[in-house]
């Protein structure tokens, strides 16, 4: 499984490099606290496949990278080559990129 630190996508999102940020988490969760990206929860994710592109990275993650990683695992076994899991999380995002976002 691919996977990604914060630190190297935050030089994406600097250098602008063509990716699809998906937030995995709840939509409770993602009021609380996000940082970009498109929202499709967990339990979603096989009935919106269709936006899910297979030709640009395709970064996803959740609360601490382990919903993510699920994801990113069940997206390869259905052929998506392009498909990354953020390690840790977006609270490796705030503890390590972004502290302004509440941490929950």
């Amino acid at each position: 499984m691919k996977e990604i630190t914060v630190e190297e996508l935050r030089r994406w999102r600097d250098e602008n490099k063509t990716h699809l940020l998906i937030d995995v988490r709840e939509e409770y969760e993602h009021e609380m606290a996000q940082m970009g990206g498109k929202l499709i929860p967990m339990g979603e994710i096989p009935n919106h496949l269709d936006e899910i592109p297979k030709d640009i990275p395709v970064v996803f993650h959740c609360k601490s990278g382990g919903r993510s990683s699920n994801v990113t695992r069940y997206m390869m076994q259905r052929g998506w080559d392009n498909v990354i899991n953020l390690q840790g999380g977006i609270f490796a995002w705030i503890e390590r990129i972004d502290p302004s976002i509440s941490k929950y």
